[in-house]
């Protein structure tokens, strides 16, 4: 089963450890993903580092293949979060995306028909190792007004704040209010562009 190493982010370090992110350097252990920072005049998630690929052809999405074991045990960090819940791409083509990635060796989970509050459509879930990937199908309105055929691209990140209210506490004025979560039974709150990150944040319990 393939598995997540690596996130490359384009962001400067200091910006999430304003966050309460522990960083080391150009990058932080959270759970067991390496998130590692990169400035190089592009936004959110540039690229990831996966082990055990079929193929590096993930519809679009930059892949590079890893065969690092798990990193030691993440350090504590300050902000309450213990470990990355999911990764979203976005797709302008689901069953195109869902089927490439199965073929390159992602464990789809399952496909969800039914909207999210945010307006997809449609999700597929893949598993990689303790890491979901969520495929959401992009939104018609956005899909009509694009031009050609276009590749999935990469959106956000869930991080696991099992006290999400120490964790609000902790961010002040850089998230918005808890509420509850597509997922039954638990809740979600996101990070404000204020917050200086390039990739949009969500906590969830």
């Amino acid at each position: 089963m393939a598995t997540l190493d690596e996130l490359l982010v384009s962001d400067a370090p200091g910006a999430w450890e304003a966050c309460g992110f522990a960083v080391e350097g150009d990058a932080c252990v959270v759970g067991d993903t390496r998130i590692r920072f990169v400035k190089e005049g592009k936004r959110g998630i540039e690229r990831w580092m996966l082990r055990d690929l079929d193929s590096l052809d993930l519809d679009g999405l930059p892949t590079s293949r890893s065969d690092r074991p798990l990193p030691p045990e993440a350090p504590a960090h300050p902000n309450g979060v213990t470990g990355l819940d999911h990764v979203v791409a976005i797709s302008p083509d689901l069953d195109r995306t869902v089927a490439v990635l199965a073929a390159a060796g992602l464990d789809l989970r399952r496909v969800r028909e039914e909207p999210t509050p945010a307006g997809a459509p449609r999700q597929a879930f893949f598993r990689l190792g303790s890491v979901i990937l969520e495929v959401v199908q992009e939104p018609p309105e956005a899909t009509e007004r694009a031009t050609g055929d276009r590749p999935a691209f990469f959106w956000g990140l869930a991080f696991v704040a099992p006290d999400l209210e120490r964790t609000v506490a902790f961010l002040g004025d850089r998230t918005g209010g808890i509420r509850a979560a597509v997922q039954p039974g638990r809740r979600i709150a996101t990070l404000r562009r204020s917050a200086g990150l390039s990739v949009p944040v969500a906590l969830m319990t």
